[in-house]
């Protein structure tokens, strides 16, 4: 029978993947860089437009600014980049920053990075979707009305991909990461090429002035160091997505810790090489970038019609030659495309580390099942649902968003690089060879160095953004902080409310066991339900039925009556024509009459084939069956009956559908010939 559902889902993710293909979707180092690291990559295409936006808040005379406020974004993406290094080669586990934290400072404080870390994965998604919308309609202004639809429906694209299995996506990912590489560095290499021929490169807004916010007076002393501050902090937006290759570290092909090291160390060098290119660029091409365009003075006509175009888009005009030169549309297309794509570290990082949380029981189960495809779907369709619904309710607006951002990153930063230098100073207490000892030493300075640069740059953030909106994202990562524990503690008391303490008590059987089978009438599924509690020979058996109307009471009584089955008939009176409160009180009865007892009802249920039919059948049994397994002592019984419709037993479904997973594939194990197909 033709299954709808099924063959969309198989169009939308492919075929089911066995568990023993897990090793088949390992990464290469080629398609870890652009699955893992292509958010730090794509930051080039906002970072510098960050800085800008909060430096012109005092006109152009502190654009002077630009050049230290970079310097200090890239001294702090080599510091992050190589302390990171260190955590892939000590805990090559893939619980990156959660599980360096969790081991040496706490539980506690390894939730406080976890939390942060899914908050800013949510954001990456969103920020990194919403930036790419922009580049789409710098390129084609027309769009600008449907810029939330855009944003709501590249989320879910990406989600559809993702679902498909990480190297699936990885494949389609890889082309468009390295067109923006080239295309970045082609333009940059291009702008400095005309520079050195003293044909320096021109923006369009470099012939706007820009109307200081507050005055320039306004901006001296304290105001001038926070203005830096605000710029900094803007900048360090480059950093995000840093930590996914930590994460991800069993994603990739043996040797695992050094290919993930290698990933690391050449995104970093690219993405530093970029932002210092597009910056050193936008300073030469004199790019003017406002938060309200009617702070550019200059402007022909009405400047709240005029529509800027972003960093990117402004020097590509420059270099190239005009907005509508082929290589303008190159970069942003390119642009866009990976801004879009950047959106998949998250997609990788998010699942990942909510499978280790869900292991570890501070998540649902469910986050910690493997999909169809070997990806942790249900954790890529949970970030997809709360990055879609950000992007609509701040109306996929870059500027609204990005004030959520970062603060959570270099939560998880400066945390794990406090762990790491507590790992390396046990390990250097019970290290005795000097050449370990001089590597543990080493390891340290550099881990130290990164705790204490990202401390400052997170009291930086926190100053400087929390104001502007980032105290949402603080608020949401001590809602999820709680939540955690509160699902940890629920999981620990089932756990001991379940533990065996006596073997041989808890497995006593009944004194006896009382048989009930509901009836409403006399036809084959009571037959069935009838022979199936007969075959589990109770101590007694009977046959349950509520009066609702009188005449199909009368008339089952007379149906019973004639067809000598031996099992006697109880009707319960219902005065007003309830079923549920009457079955659930006579087996309520019955157990308390009889403590030591066990009562075992038996329920036919209809099976269908069309999710229609459901409406239609088994809803006083679902009803009943609710009530009724809250009562202690109480077994439910289930005794199907297929109707036509319903899925023959020689025709079986090729996959159960709702098929419940669990954790981690299985490994590979020989398949008895007689199992082989």
């Amino acid at each position: 029978m033709f299954n709808l559902p099924q063959a969309l889902k198989r169009l939308v993710i492919g075929r089911a993947m066995r568990s023993e293909e897990l090793g088949e979707t390992l990464l290469p180092k080629r398609l870890a860089l652009p699955i893992f690291a292509s958010d730090p990559l794509s930051s080039v295409a906002y970072a510098t437009q960050e800085i800008l936006l909060v430096l012109t808040v005092g006109g152009t005379a502190f654009l002077y600014l630009t050049p230290w406020v970079a310097a200090g974004v890239v001294a702090l993406m080599v510091v992050v980049v190589a302390s990171y290094r260190q955590v892939v080669h000590a805990y090559p586990s893939g619980g990156g920053s959660y599980e360096v934290v969790s081991r040496n400072l706490g539980a506690n404080s390894g939730l406080v990075v976890a939390a942060s870390l899914l908050v800013d994965y949510v954001m990456t998604v969103a920020v990194s979707v919403a930036s790419g919308v922009d580049n789409i309609i710098s390129a084609l202004p027309s769009l600008a009305d449907y810029r939330v639809l855009l944003a709501v429906g590249f989320v879910a694209l990406l989600m559809a991909m993702n679902l498909r299995g990480v190297r699936e996506s990885g494949n389609a990912f890889a082309a468009p990461t390295y067109l923006f590489i080239g295309a970045m560095l082609l333009m940059i290499a291009t702008g400095l090429v005309r520079v050195v021929f003293g044909d320096a490169p021109v923006a369009e807004s470099a012939a706007f002035g820009v109307e200081p916010e507050h005055g320039k007076d306004a901006l001296a002393g304290l105001g001038l160091l926070l203005l830096g501050l605000r710029a900094f902090a803007s900048g360090c937006t480059a950093l995000t997505g840093v930590e996914a290759i930590s994460n991800g570290v069993p994603a990739f092909r043996a040797p695992k810790s050094r290919n993930a090291a290698t990933t690391m160390a050449v995104m970093g060098i690219t993405a530093v090489v970029m932002f210092v290119g597009v910056t050193a660029l936008a300073l030469i091409a004199k790019v003017h970038y406002v938060d309200d365009a009617c702070q550019l003075t200059g402007i022909a006509g009405d400047c709240s019609a005029y529509t800027q175009q972003t960093v990117i888009a402004q020097l590509a005009a420059s270099v190239f030659g005009g907005s509508d030169s082929l290589l303008f549309y190159l970069i942003q297309a390119a642009t866009a495309l990976v801004l879009i794509l950047a959106a998949n570290t998250a997609f990788n990082g998010f699942p990942l580390l909510a499978s280790i949380l869900a292991e570890h029981r501070y998540l649902p189960r469910q986050m910690h099942t493997r999909g169809d495809r070997l990806a942790f779907s249900n954790g890529i369709i949970a970030l997809a649902v709360v990055a879609g619904g950000l992007l609509w309710l701040y109306k996929a607006d870059v500027t609204s968003l990005i004030h959520l951002y970062i603060l959570g990153v270099f939560t998880s930063f400066t945390l794990s690089q406090i762990g790491m230098v507590r790992h390396w100073n046990r390990a250097l207490a019970t290290e005795t060879d000097s050449q370990v000892r001089g590597a543990a030493q080493r390891s340290r300075i550099i881990n130290g160095l990164g705790a204490v640069t990202t401390a400052l740059v997170l009291v930086i953030v926190l100053l400087t953004k929390f104001t502007q909106g980032a105290w949402l994202a603080v608020v949401a990562a001590v809602v999820l902080w709680l939540m955690m524990r509160a699902i940890r503690r629920h999981y620990d008391t089932v756990a001991e409310e379940l533990a065996v303490e006596d073997p041989q008590a808890e497995s006593a059987r009944p004194s006896r066991v009382h048989g009930i089978v509901l009836v409403s009438k006399l036809h084959k599924p009571t037959l069935r339900a009838l022979g199936y509690a007969q075959a589990f020979r109770p101590d007694t058996l009977e046959a349950v039925s509520v009066a609702v109307e009188q005449d199909s009471t009368d008339e089952l009584r007379a149906q019973w009556d004639e067809s000598g089955i031996q099992v006697p008939l109880k009707v319960l009176d219902s005065p007003y024509r309830e079923i549920t409160k009457p079955v659930v009180g006579y087996v309520r009865g019955v157990r308390q009459g009889n403590p030591r007892d066990a009562v075992a009802v038996f329920i036919p249920e209809y099976v269908v084939g069309h999710w229609w039919e459901h409406l239609l059948h088994n809803q006083s049994a679902l009803w009943l069956k609710s009530r009724l397994l809250f009562t202690a002592g109480v077994m439910v019984i289930s005794v199907p009956w297929q109707l036509s419709s319903a899925p023959r037993a020689d025709r079986p479904a090729r996959r159960a559908p709702g098929a419940v997973r669990r954790g981690e594939p299985v490994r590979k194990q020989a398949v008895p010939e007689s199992e082989k197909v």
